[in-house]
């Protein structure tokens, strides 16, 4: 791990010279980032809990992320990019109990030890459609240089829906923006991912001026929340589709984006679980899978800058939830809304401050099953006195210095954690350290 973090320390910071020597469009690009977040949770109130609830007790935990971004051009509109990554830590109570888990950087897995693997490695190739062209900056996972305002790109390989699909300028990552995970994607949408978030598929885009049309298809894991994917699309597969349309409000840019989806695989019903009992006399999902079950949902996206110094966002998301959740998180609907505001106001530009609120729920089956004394992947308390999750987060990010470094201070405040009104309320206080190179 140290040879690694050596390597992409010292090769990144020669990026803006030596792998960029045409001043207008680059041949090869490195990045690098690192993220790592503590986390503290006092004890709160809970008068039971089992074997998927996030624990009562007094609880820290931390999680360190490296990534390595390496950018090829290959030929004209084509490009190669792959991204070995480090992961490790865990997340409070190994990121059980809770839909809005509070750290995006932590994954189920059992060994919190640092991990190395291809995170993504994937090709490109952009078709101009016009002659007006649009530049595109030096960055992660980007080249620099001109590309056509319309153009067709299509991309395959190992990626995260997440790079093509529910973006937003505000609420999108938790490397350096809001660190829950209801924040980071729309929570109701079961995005086709392994346990680490990736998977392997394509996805085509049609950018024309101010709309982007996007469809992609990926693979969904042989198992609900597994690490490995089924890449026989025939049996099962993640179908996406998103339209995204920028504009101008009183001269101040926005963006709308519409998503459906659509996953098919040997899901398991909530319905049907109820009445198959396992061995510790409890419901079981899993007995009930077979395979050309469905789960399909639609969610809607919107950032908006109001002032010089405050923007806006906002997500509605809904799927059927008649299916076990397969990939994300255990979420039927979900709403929030937030605001990003800059620290220019107080003489601080680098600095920004964001809050938020979201509230997740699920459908009547869902809430049944979970009541019954059933586990999904995440939750299980045993038993539920329902009520939707909710959960407020503020975060303050200090940039010290005009270079790539950041330390944030998080709070998160959650009501009814796992749906459940007799548990919580639960605090978590985060500190966050970010460097992009």
């Amino acid at each position: 791990m140290k040879r690694f973090l050596l390597f992409s320390l010292t090769f990144a910071c020669f990026n803006g010279t030596l792998l960029a020597v045409d001043s207008l469009q680059q041949k090869v690009n490195l990045h690098f980032q690192a993220t790592y977040i503590y986390q503290y949770k006092p004890a709160f109130n809970t008068p039971y809990e089992s074997a998927h609830s996030i624990n009562g007790k007094e609880e820290k935990d931390n999680s360190l992320t490296a990534t390595m971004y390496v950018g090829l051009k290959l030929w004209k509109g084509a490009e190669l990019y792959f991204n070995p990554e480090i992961a490790g830590g865990s997340g409070l109570s190994g990121a059980f109990g809770m839909a809005a888990s509070t750290n995006g950087e932590t994954f189920r897995v059992g060994e919190p030890a640092p991990t190395l693997y291809l995170a993504r490695g994937y090709f490109r190739q952009v078709f101009a459609l016009g002659s007006n062209s649009d530049t595109l900056e030096d960055a992660q996972n980007q080249l620099r240089g001109a590309q056509s305002s319309r153009n067709l790109s299509i991309t395959v390989g190992k990626f995260s829906l997440g790079d093509f699909f529910d973006n937003n300028d505000y609420s999108n990552s938790p490397k350096t923006q809001f660190i829950n995970w209801a924040l980071m994607s729309n929570s109701a949408w079961d995005y086709a991912a392994n346990l680490r978030g990736y998977t392997v598929g394509a996805v085509a885009a049609l950018k024309y001026d101010n709309t982007i049309y996007k469809i992609g298809v990926a693979a969904l894991p042989k198992v609900a929340n597994g690490a490995d994917l089924n890449t026989d699309y025939g049996m099962a597969h993640g179908i996406n589709a998103e339209v995204v349309r920028t504009y101008q409000l009183r001269k101040r840019e926005g963006h709308v984006r519409v998503l459906a989806y659509y996953n098919e695989t040997n899901m398991g019903l909530y319905s049907q679980a109820l009445h198959t009992i396992d061995s510790s006399n409890r419901p079981d999902v899993i007995m009930t899978e077979k395979f050309g079950r469905s789960k399909k949902g639609v969610c809607i996206n919107a950032d908006q800058k109001l002032t010089g110094n405050l923007s806006a966002f906002a997500r509605l998301g809904w799927n059927d939830g008649k299916t076990e959740t397969w990939a994300f998180t255990e979420v039927d609907r979900t709403v929030s809304l937030g605001f990003s505001i800059n620290g220019q106001a107080w003489k601080r530009n680098r600095d920004n401050v964001g809050v938020a609120v979201v509230m997740n729920g699920l459908s009547a089956e869902h809430k049944d099953y979970l009541a019954a004394g059933g586990y999904g992947f995440q939750l299980g308390d045993g038993k539920l006195n329902y009520a939707p999750e909710t959960v407020a987060e503020l975060y303050y990010n200090y940039k010290p210095l005009n270079y790539g470094i950041w330390m944030t201070g998080d709070y998160q405040f959650g009501m009814n954690p796992g749906y459940n009104k007799d548990r919580g309320p639960i605090q978590v206080f985060s500190f966050r350290v970010h460097v992009e190179l």
